[in-house]
């Protein structure tokens, strides 16, 4: 199994992601994303100013509970913003679409993905060449005693509420 770039910057973004995709506490509906595939003949969506004070809300809420559930995370979130912000727009794309990959995996697959980021993060681009062309070479069961070698740690469980 090949992971293309945009499939490990997807697990850079996935704590973020879940969250996101929460539906809002209160109540209201967002508005759909920009993003969204819509078909061609709906008008585009509006820009930030022009969404209604509850539309805000909805967008914002998620995001805000887990700035507050999670203080340990804020440093970390933080930065992702920061690196998503500095971005260019095809990189964006290319961490979207990986992201919508990462939702279709199964469990396993999941599980795969964040076992060879982990061992590949720190590559240069050479090596992650090679390690994917080693992959490539592998059995099936190669790749579970690789997968097996290599899994990375759980999730520690989140701090006790207070």
């Amino acid at each position: 199994m090949k992971l293309p770039l945009s499939t490990c910057l997807l697990l850079l973004w996935l704590p973020a992601l879940g969250h996101a995709q929460d539906a809002p506490a209160t109540g209201a509906k967002p508005a759909p994303a920009a993003s969204a595939r819509a078909p061609a003949a709906e008008a585009p969506l509006p820009a930030w100013d022009q969404l209604s004070a509850e539309q805000r809300e909805a967008l914002v809420a998620p995001l805000r509970e887990r700035w507050n559930a999670s203080p340990a995370e804020r440093a970390r979130m933080l930065e992702r913003a920061r690196r998503w912000e500095s971005m260019p727009p095809e990189e964006r794309e290319r961490a979207r679409r990986g992201m919508r990959r990462f939702e279709h995996m199964t469990p396993e697959q999941r599980d795969q993905a964040r076992a060879i980021f982990d061992q590949t993060r720190a590559m240069t681009p050479e090596q992650r060449k090679a390690f994917r062309e080693q992959w490539s070479k592998m059995s099936p069961e190669q790749r579970r005693a690789w997968l097996q070698r290599h899994a990375p740690a759980p999730p520690a469980p989140p701090p006790p509420a207070r």
